[in-house]
């Protein structure tokens, strides 16, 4: 197995995840916080897929999928490419709106086959590029496609526990 297809099979367990954690269920739902301050199935999914589509676009020096179409809107929010949710305060999880399960899947599956085009074209000498210059040591490709997956199959778990929540209320 190449680091291309090894990335992939990493990747491409996203999708059905997200899937999972989103399919079927309401606007309310995808909204509800299981206590004061705690995040939402729809924010989680709704970060994930930002901070992937935020990495990534930076990654290609493109824009993101987040601003090129309509997707803010499906959330009701701004297409402000800075807002990935990092820091967010309670009041502004609870400003993440998708207008539906739909709209997350929809959103993630766009960001998801951009992602998997670039992993598609990558050679093992590429991973080691440095790409963002503002730690210590440097991160180079590798560790940053590491941490972009990890971050996001992290929150992906944390989507499905607080579903798991929703249907046992």
């Amino acid at each position: 197995m190449d680091v291309s297809d090894l990335l992939t099979e990493a990747y491409d367990r996203l999708p059905d995840l997200v899937r999972a954690a989103v399919d079927g269920l309401s606007p309310e739902q995808l909204r509800h916080q299981p206590g004061p301050g705690a995040n939402s199935v729809g924010w989680l999914v709704w970060h994930l897929t930002r901070v992937q589509d935020h990495h990534v676009a930076d990654l290609l020096d493109a824009e993101q999928i987040w601003v090129s179409g309509d997707w803010a809107g499906r959330f009701g929010l701004a297409a402000d490419p800075d807002n990935t949710g990092y820091g967010h305060s309670p009041a502004q999880v609870a400003a993440v709106r998708p207008e539906s399960a739909q709209a997350l899947i929809d959103y993630y599956q766009a960001v998801a086959a951009r992602t998997g085009r670039f992993l598609a074209g990558l050679a093992p000498a590429d991973l080691d590029r440095v790409v963002d210059e503002g730690w210590d040591p440097p991160v180079t490709l590798g560790v940053r496609l590491v941490s972009i997956v990890d971050d996001d199959l992290q929150h992906a778990g944390q989507a499905a526990y607080v579903r798991g929540l929703i249907a046992a209320d």
